[in-house]
């Protein structure tokens, strides 16, 4: 049996949202580091994050204050700290944050993948970008293109999907068939209609694709927005769509998990979604306006 460690971090804000970009990233890191050192010491081979762990959810606002939040993936001061981290401990971190390009005032929804040796494995760019009230996203981020990447990790082959995009089965799929066994979908996502969704669709997707599915939410509310609770209840979901193991509601947590990988193949053997897909049928998927 091949056993994957696992381990999810959901977390609310540290340091208030009138402070700098800068001195809440700082809050945010701090509060992290021993959340991190815990799963180092668990035996944790793949940890993620939350959607832009290191920054408040500042999609409410239309506030270019919060471009200043944005860094270089690779070589900005998260992405080398969790190099650090990840060489410390031997395991692969997941880092979704705000990334700035060379572009002046191009932004995206990055997640960087760190390998277990400390080397930076690449970047999955959010694809789906919300623009409703309250999600002003499209204001802060330019939809990715990444291109569907799974990362061959000292672990695992891993793939990421960031929050809204969990909403398209599409990204799912093109994951899997890619060969993801383990995909992670860090967000930032409230009370609402959503909570009911969210142990529905990831659940789904893992059945529809034999995978794994790490889902990480953040906790409370945060000021000045209040748009709503982010209800955290981080988890993880088997091949067969049961969540194994869940956090809570409402505290900063890390949860560890050990997966059965070799589930991954036992499901597909079983399904064969694979094999009886008809992509050749599917032209109307794709078809624009």
């Amino acid at each position: 049996m091949r056993i994957l460690r696992g381990g999810l971090i959901q977390m609310g804000l540290k340091g208030p949202t009138d402070g700098s970009p800068e001195s809440i990233r700082r809050a945010m890191i701090e509060a992290h580091a021993p959340l991190i050192d815990e799963a180092g010491r668990q035996g944790v081979q793949v940890l993620s994050f939350q959607e832009v762990f290191t920054q408040p959810y500042f999609c409410p606002s239309q506030d270019v204050k919060w471009y200043a939040a944005a860094e270089d993936i690779p070589g900005g001061p998260t992405c080398a700290l969790m190099q650090d981290y990840a060489r410390k401990h031997k395991m692969v971190i997941v880092v979704p944050i705000y990334e700035r390009t060379k572009v002046a005032g191009v932004y995206y929804n990055t997640a960087a993948v760190i390998d277990a040796d400390g080397a930076y494995l690449g970047k999955y760019r959010k694809t789906h970008i919300p623009q409703v009230a309250g999600f002003w996203e499209k204001f802060f981020f330019k939809p990715g293109a990444s291109d569907w990447p799974v990362f061959n990790t000292a672990y695992c082959k891993l793939g990421v999907y960031i929050c809204y995009d969990r909403h398209f089965p599409e990204g799912w799929r093109a994951l899997a068939l890619n060969g993801a066994e383990y995909i992670v979908n860090p967000s930032a996502t409230v009370a609402g209609l959503s909570e009911y969704l969210w142990k529905l669709e990831q659940p789904a997707a893992a059945v529809a694709n034999g995978c794994w599915i790490g889902a990480i939410n953040r906790v409370g509310v945060e000021a000045p927005w209040k748009i709503g609770e982010f209800y955290g209840q981080s988890y993880f979901v088997n091949p067969r769509g049961q969540i194994e193991k869940i956090a809570s509601r409402d505290r900063d947590e890390l949860i560890v998990h050990d997966m059965n990988m070799d589930m991954v193949r036992e499901v597909r053997d079983l399904w064969q979604f694979f094999r009886d897909r008809r992509p050749e049928t599917y032209a109307p998927l794709v078809a624009q306006e």
